[in-house]
């Protein structure tokens, strides 16, 4: 069973596939096309997609399963408790993972998209 990609799974791809590097641009181009899969279920909110491959050219990210971009999430005051990995197989985005680095600070979904969000 899939389900139409949420908004704020899709902004934070955006905040981390950096349209500067040709591969996150190809990536980008996969964005609308994405259907969730599944979500871990400890809440963190990471994600796993399904993509109709034929539907959207692969990005030139290498064979096999590869971190196409890691962005280290900063707080407010500073502090680094984890970062969000985007993962590819075969030029294709296959999830969104959040990772937590601290027993302090809980990050999750909601929390990885307000940390990448450029100062306003």
């Amino acid at each position: 069973m899939t389900d139409a990609l949420p908004e704020d799974v899709a902004d934070v791809l955006n905040l981390v596939l950096n349209p500067d590097n040709p591969a996150h641009m190809a990536l980008r181009r996969q964005v609308p096309q994405l259907e969730v899969h599944s979500h871990c279920e400890c809440g963190c909110g990471t994600t796993y997609f399904d993509l109709d491959a034929d539907t959207v050219e692969p990005a030139p990210t290498g064979p096999g399963t590869v971190v196409a971009a890691d962005v280290q999430l900063i707080t407010e005051s500073g502090e680094c408790p984890g970062e969000v990995l985007v993962f590819t197989r075969s030029g294709y985005l296959s999830w969104l993972e959040v990772c937590s680095w601290s027993d302090d600070i809980e990050v999750t979904l909601p929390t990885a998209r307000r940390w990448l969000q450029p100062p306003s």
